[in-house]
């Protein structure tokens, strides 16, 4: 085993560790009448919960990887030293979190040199993960069962495809409105099962298809070598393997050409 494969390992394994604290933190306040929500500068929403589980990963960090970098979703950018970059959402799904929906997600992905290498995905009121290491395969588990092979499925027409997304209002903020109907109109199954819950559907091979208007790298860092891993592709809207480009879609390789050009065919028009 290489060097580079020890580091991913032991990042790795920390991850999930740490990504299972955060839960336990986190589900004292799921359905808990008197969690209290505040704004963010952009109205999004954020709660204690949010903070506090970024907080307890941050501060584990600190002392099991303290030059590591750092880029978090609720507080300022830590620089690192080593090259390797921990990027963190502690709940992806938020507005899920505070409505009760439990399809939110704990991410926690890690950049070597601005490569994603390594992501874990956690459903805390599902008791579920989703996690990848480069070069290691994506895994899924359930509780205390043991891990399986997570794998995307083998479809290739998308009159077979299974097709998730966040909400349509950001679809029409960027005028997408024809596009999002001619997919509607184009799959075989349509659902609005979004945030990491959609994209772990497609890798865990139970979608075909989730694509996100407006996403952060916080959003996608943990998703794009879990997605790969798996078989499949985590890109933007033009192609490419990013996760800071503003926008990003999970996807089947069957299908990934046909999608491209749907929205490229969606800009021209």
């Amino acid at each position: 085993m290489s060097d580079t494969n020890v580091d991913y390992q032991s990042r790795l394994e920390f991850a999930l560790e740490v990504a299972r604290e955060a839960s336990e933190f986190i589900l004292p306040y799921y359905c808990n009448p008197d969690l209290a929500v505040e704004r963010k500068g952009d109205s999004t929403p954020v709660t204690i919960a949010d903070k506090g589980a970024e907080r307890l990963i941050r501060d584990r960090l600190a002392k099991s990887f303290p030059d590591d970098a750092i880029l978090g979703e609720e507080f300022p950018d830590k620089p690192g030293t080593t090259g390797f970059r921990w990027i963190l959402d502690p709940i992806d799904g938020t507005k899920s979190f505070i409505h009760g929906v439990p399809l939110f997600g704990t991410l926690i992905g890690i950049e070597k040199d601005g490569v994603c290498v390594i992501g874990v995905v956690r459903f805390p009121a599902l008791d579920e993960v989703v996690y990848a290491a480069k070069g290691s395969g994506a895994w899924w588990q359930f509780g205390n069962k043991p891990p399986r092979r997570a794998r995307v499925s083998s479809v290739t027409s998308m009159s077979e495809a299974t097709f998730c997304t966040t909400n349509s209002t950001r679809w029409l903020a960027i005028k997408k409105r024809e596009a999002l109907e001619a997919l509607l109109q184009s799959v075989h199954l349509a659902r609005g099962w979004g945030d990491c819950y959609g994209h772990m559907l497609v890798a865990t091979g139970r979608a075909e298809l989730m694509i996100d208007p407006a996403m952060n790298p916080w959003d996608a860092a943990a998703l794009l070598p879990i997605v790969q891993e798996a078989g499949g592709e985590f890109i933007d809207w033009n192609g490419n393997p990013s996760i800071y480009n503003g926008n990003g879609l999970s996807v089947v390789p069957g299908l990934k050409d046909e999608i491209l050009q749907r929205l490229k065919q969606n800009d021209a028009e």
